[in-house]
Order: C-alpha cells, then sequence, then structure tokens
C-alpha cells in the first residue's frame, strides 16, 4: 500500500500547481467526513483556542483547514521530486538577506518554524539555499521513511539528527554554521516541558529555544510558512531576530515564544497543524481533553 501511495504522488507531482491544489482540497475535505477522530481532535483544539467563534465557525474553520491540509499531503511529492527551478518559482523566500548577514557575522541562528502544514515544502525549498541541521523522527513506515528523508536531505549537505542525538550535537551544528530549523512547538510531554499559555490554556511546551539560544548564543529568526491561494505558491517569511532574547527567566521566554505564535496563528487559523493534540499533556490533577 505505501509503495502505491508513493507511486500516486510521483504522479501528482507532474500536474500543475493550479490543478494540483484543488484536488489536494479536495482531498483534505473528503478526509474532513472520513477520519472523524482526527475530525474531533480538531475541532476540540478549535474550541479551546477559539472560544469567541460559534460552533458553526469553528465547523467552518475545521473544514477549511482539513481542505489546506489535504493540499500539503498531496503537493508533497513535489518536495521529493520536482527540479531546482521550479522549487524556486512555487516557493518565494522573504527576508533570506537577513539570514545571510547572520550567516556572514558569523552569529549562530535559530530559525523558529511553527508548524503550519506548508513548513516541509518551505524546509525543501530553503535547503536549496545552504547547509542546515533539523530533527528528523523516524517514521514507523520504512517506505514513507525513506522518501520524507530524502525530501529534506536532496538539497547541500543537510544534517539531519534525531531527538537522542542530544542539545550538545544541535549547539555544535550551529556554532559550525549550520542554521537549527526548529519546531518546538508541539506537546512532547513533560519531560523538559513547563505549563504556559497557548491560547489561554496551559500548555506542556519545551523550554528548548530560550535554552538553544544561550547555549550556542544563537539569534532566534521567525520563519514562517504561509501556502498561497491556487497556483500561487508558497512564501516563507523570514523576520527579523528577536530582540533581548534570551532573558534570565527561561518561563517567560517560552511565554513569549506561545504568544509570538499565537499572534501569527490568528493572521491564518486554517493552516496551522491543528491535528496535533496539543493540550495531550495535563498539569495534575486536571481531567484529560482528548
Amino acid at each position: 500500500m505505501s509503495r502505491l501511495v508513493i507511486a500516486v504522488f510521483w504522479l501528482l507531482h507532474w500536474l500543475p500547481l493550479a490543478v494540483l491544489a484543488p484536488l489536494g482540497q479536495a482531498f483534505g475535505l473528503l478526509l474532513y467526513v472520513l477520519v472523524a477522530p482526527r475530525r474531533k481532535v480538531v475541532l476540540t483544539n478549535l474550541r479551546l483556542c477559539f472560544p469567541e467563534l460559534s460552533e458553526g465557525e469553528r465547523r467552518t474553520l475545521a473544514r477549511r483547514n482539513f481542505a489546506i491540509t489535504g493540499r500539503s499531503m498531496l503537493e508533497r511529492g513535489l518536495a521529493w521530486w520536482a527540479g531546482p527551478a521550479r522549487l524556486r518559482a512555487m516557493v518565494r523566500i522573504e527576508g533570506l538577506e537577513r539570514l545571510n548577514a547572520l550567516k556572514a557575522a558569523g552569529r549562530p541562528v535559530i530559525l523558529l518554524a511553527p508548524h503550519f502544514v506548508g513548513l516541509d515544502m518551505a524546509g525543501t525549498r530553503l535547503s536549496m539555499e545552504g547547509d542546515f541541521v533539523s530533527v528528523y523522527a523516524r517514521q514507523k513506515d520504512r517506505v514513507f521513511d525513506r522518501w520524507l528523508y530524502h525530501g529534506r536531505s536532496r538539497f547541500n549537505d543537510q544534517l539531519l539528527l534525531s531527538r537522542h542525538d542530544g542539545v550538545r550535537a544541535t549547539v555544535k551544528a550551529m556554532k559550525a554554521g549550520r542554521p537549527f530549523y526548529y519546531l518546538p512547538d508541539l506537546d512532547y510531554g513533560r519531560k523538559e516541558s513547563i505549563f504556559v499559555p497557548f491560547f489561554g490554556v496551559p500548555a506542556a511546551t519545551i523550554t528548548g529555544l530560550p535554552r538553544l539560544a544561550r547555549l550556542a548564543g544563537a539569534a532566534v529568526v521567525p520563519c514562517v510558512t504561509r501556502i498561497l491561494p491556487g497556483g500561487a505558491g508558497y512564501v516563507l517569511e523570514l523576520g527579523g531576530p528577536w530582540a533581548d532574547y534570551p532573558s534570565d527567566d527561561v518561563e517567560a521566554d517560552t511565554r513569549r515564544m506561545n504568544a509570538w505564535l499565537e499572534e501569527v496563528i490568528r493572521t491564518m487559523p486554517e493552516q496551522y497543524y491543528w491535528v496535533h493534540r496539543r493540550f495531550k499533556t495535563r498539569p495534575e490533577g486536571e481531567p484529560r481533553i482528548y
């Protein structure tokens, strides 16, 4: 079955993006109907994070989320097989000069990349600009694992570490000139996490961003991926480095990360990775949410 899915992805990647995009959206809406457990997770997350919306508005937002997620899934083949010229035309990078200036100055860099559904495409496009370091989680399915790994490592000399490689290897890579493509906004359990607000709800949040920034002396650069309507492609926005970060207060720094994340999500709430059980880990004594 896995090989059949990969073959379908390969066939689809030949289609123009203007054709592939609506196919992906239709696929996502089909998933909304068929995959009830994940639909329930998305609606629960939206109820917690957007209590000001009506139930009907949240269901509309959930359908839009599934549609854009389906699109990102079917467009995965482009990250795996599209040629460099097509990828450059499809994914526009804004603010690359900021990253290049930091690298030229010898400053270690952390690219703070939230889980927007287009991040894999952006990661592949960004890898065309040089050597980076990121964390890669091995997939249970060996066929999918092979192609996911290929998509993230096909250009230049990418360093993909596992979570078990530890902080030292990541800091060493950053100090050697590799920006770190970092995704710290999921629920990774209690270990190395603290509870800070995310849309007003206590969320187990790892403190890796301020700790790594301090250990490596790294600049934190916002790295946001937006999927554009229709066949317009993607835009990867690299912001300016955060000022006065990290501070001497790890909790305050982690709160700042979540507050910034909320602000960005509100600009395109349908594109966030709401299928993740973000509030799975609860403070002691609180009931389960999902």
